[in-house]
């Protein structure tokens, strides 16, 4: 199989783990409104959009002095314990109660600290993926039932800025991603391109490319190093890489506009089991894969893009489509 095809079965990939976020987080729009409830007071509040970006901001700067300190295992913990406890958000509305220890769900609350020792013990791609679904569609789902219309659009607005000048101008994003990759966390999805990849052997760089070769496979053989693949202009290929990385809020962040619509819009519901699903979050979806397909086109490149200007741009456009197909108007899919 050519690096194209490769490529591609990757980026379909991609697409596979977005859509799994967005659909795991109208699964859970329901049940955790009904065992949960909203993580703020009034979720009409258009000021809850700049507290948690304010959140986003200070945990930004605790994480790149972190790294600027060596305090990498600081970081590598409190991310393991966040998918500990976004998975039991997960978990305790999946699992019936049959076991239960001072009142909390026990079977629930061993799967989310098995996930959690998974990570922590043996970080391969796939049981990274696997956490990564589960934290982003649980958060997806908690921020949805949290945020009213308006201050979902305004903190995906505000964020797809912030996230543009964080990569292009001031670069920070960059050097918090070269920091967070290395600790093989659920920060990112990775999606292999060559079947004997291993993400415990290879370590990513924030342009999206791994380190050259598999280290396993280098050790396997005493022969001098190939020289990287080049385009023919004597700049390295960018088909030709081990596994494409896409970070975790990437998907988060487009999916709260997905799962608010469906909890604070009244729009017809579409005949369609397990999920809640309306036109306009249907329209979100739609938009938020057609800037990841943008997005993916841009990053193949061969050079890093900032992710959330695309997909949040998309997700907005669609969901305004799908509210304006389901007989609704913008001032009303505005939350005005």
């Amino acid at each position: 199989m050519n690096d194209r095809a490769r490529i591609g079965l990757s980026a379909a990939g991609v697409v596979a783990i977005f859509l799994a976020v967005q659909f795991g987080a109208l699964a859970l729009v329901e049940p955790f409104q009904s065992t949960h409830g909203p993580a703020v007071e009034d979720p009409q509040d258009p000021a809850n959009s700049g507290v948690f970006f304010g959140v986003i901001l200070v945990a930004t700067a605790i994480m790149l002095a972190a790294f600027r300190y060596d305090a990498d295992r600081f970081i590598r913990w409190l991310i393991v314990g966040v998918s500990v406890l976004l998975s039991w958000y997960v978990f305790v509305v999946l699992i019936p109660p049959v076991v239960t220890v001072g009142g909390v769900n026990a079977i629930a609350g061993l799967a989310a600290g098995a996930l959690g020792l998974g990570v922590l013990v043996y970080p391969e791609w796939y049981v990274v993926d696997a956490a990564g679904v589960l934290m982003a569609a649980g958060a997806a789902a908690l921020f949805g039932i949290s945020f009213g219309l308006l201050p979902a659009l305004l903190f995906l607005v505000v964020l797809a800025v912030y996230d543009a000048i964080s990569v292009y101008r001031t670069e920070h994003m960059l050097s918090l991603a070269d920091g967070v990759l290395d600790l093989k966390i659920p920060v990112v999805f990775v999606v292999p391109t060559s079947l004997g990849y291993s993400y415990l052997d290879d370590g990513p760089r924030p342009d999206g490319s791994a380190n050259g070769a598999n280290v396993a496979s280098e050790q396997a053989s005493n022969e001098p190093e190939a020289p990287p693949a080049t385009d023919g202009a004597g700049e390295p290929d960018p088909l030709d890489r081990d596994a494409l990385f896409v970070g975790l809020g990437d998907a988060v962040i487009p999916t709260i506009l997905v799962a608010s619509s469906v909890t604070f819009l009244d729009a017809p519901l579409l005949d369609v089991p397990v999920f809640t699903l309306t036109l306009p979050a249907l329209g979100a979806i739609v938009g938020t894969t057609a800037g990841l397909a943008i997005l993916l086109s841009m990053v193949l490149k061969g050079k890093p893009h900032a992710g959330l200007p695309l997909l949040n741009g998309g997700a907005i456009a669609g969901y305004l489509l799908g509210a304006i197909a389901a007989g609704l108007s913008v001032a009303t899919a505005l939350g005005l």
